[in-house]
């Protein structure tokens, strides 16, 4: 049994163009409508689940009746614009079915690779899981650039794993997983059950994607790779499979595991300590200080006394106590100019002061990390 898939709280799922477009004939739609009927008993089980899916390109190919996905850019992005309405109109109808709301999310790599946007994409999809809706994520391949030629939704997928601390990636293919070679040319390939996913060795086990699609099994280990940074353990399956991901959840061996070495929580507060660059310095009161390493809650703006350096909303700063010791360290929800004027204030009054909703915590305690005394 898998415990780890079986423990899982948070999913993200992908699921990729041949699976979407049934091999490019135009979206299968009764395999979306099993797609979202599992999603949606997941979440009856309690799983927040996110979907990223590609189909956008290979639905647009289909609909302006092109015989092959053009290589050109103005081409790929006139297609995905096509594309994308069908796309959003099927998750939107059947998961409707099902009495449940989607959404749909459009990203860039840049939206992920800048702070301010991947905190306001962070916070997006996080209120929509509370809220119970199914967020729908896509490369936005109608505005992409180099991300149309080079990018790929398997890293797209793990890029979203790290931004909302994914226990569990299911990649799901038109393959059953990751082979010992290619199985359609070696007919002696084995699957692989469960793996590592910074074993660098199966890079070479690996073979190419397909027409319709960027990814292939490498684009696969790479985005576990990158997932396994946050603690996100992955799953390579087959989507076709009756059943898939209710079968993963109740931990029956599918596919290929490829684990990572550390929970989600922990290797986020790893990567919080290694960070030397620190933007800025706030001083607590003993109050916030005994709060802080007692209790393990967050940082609130009452209990801050002091605001020094110039630092923006996602940067590192350090929490000191009066005595100028260093308490914690974390990622702060606010630029230095809106703590300066947050400091000593109830969080209730954040929105009056502000003159927006901003976040109740300065700093939540899943982006902080003590330090070691």
């Amino acid at each position: 049994m898998r415990d780890k898939i079986r423990q899982a709280k948070r999913w993200v799922v992908k699921v990729g163009s041949s699976l979407v477009t049934n091999n490019g004939l135009g979206l299968d739609l009764a395999a979306i409508e099993t797609w979202a009927g599992q999603l949606v008993a997941l979440r009856e089980q309690g799983i927040q689940v996110i979907l990223v899916s590609s189909g956008a390109v290979a639905e647009g190919v289909a609909r302006l009746g092109l015989t092959e996905r053009p290589s050109q850019v103005h081409l790929q992005q006139a297609a995905a614009a096509v594309g994308q309405m069908g796309l959003v109109q099927a998750y939107e109808s059947c998961f409707g079915r099902f009495g449940v709301r989607a959404a749909q999310i459009l990203l860039t790599h840049e939206d992920l690779s800048d702070r301010t946007r991947y905190l306001n994409a962070r916070s997006t999809l996080s209120t929509l899981l509370e809220m119970g809706v199914v967020p729908v994520v896509n490369e936005n391949d109608t505005v992409a650039t180099a991300e149309i030629c080079l990018g790929d939704n398997d890293t797209l997928a793990s890029l979203v794993s790290n931004l909302v601390n994914a226990d569990a990636m299911v990649l799901l293919t038109d393959q059953d997983g990751l082979y010992t070679a290619d199985p359609r040319a070696n007919a002696g390939a084995e699957l692989i059950s469960t793996g590592s996913a910074v074993d660098a060795s199966l890079m070479a086990m690996a073979g190419s994607g397909g027409s319709l699609g960027r990814g292939g099994m490498r684009t696969k280990l790479s985005a576990a790779r990158l997932a396994a940074r946050s603690g996100t353990n992955t799953i390579i399956a087959n989507g076709r499979e009756r059943d898939v991901l209710l079968r993963l959840r109740g931990g029956e061996e599918i596919g290929t595991l490829l684990e990572a070495d550390c929970e989600p929580i922990a290797a986020r507060k790893r990567w919080l300590a290694s960070q030397l660059s620190t933007q800025g310095e706030l001083v607590l009161d003993d109050g916030a200080v005994r709060v802080l390493k007692e209790s393990g809650k967050s940082l609130l703006a009452v209990g801050i006394v002091e605001v020094s350096g110039v630092f923006n909303r996602g940067e590192v700063v350090v929490c000191r106590d009066r005595q100028g010791r260093e308490i914690a360290r974390g990622l702060i929800n606010y630029s230095a100019a809106e703590v300066e004027r947050l400091k000593g204030v109830s969080s209730v009054k954040i929105s009056s002061m502000l003159g927006y909703d901003g976040e109740d915590e300065i700093i939540h305690r899943d982006n902080l990390i003590l330090a070691e005394n």
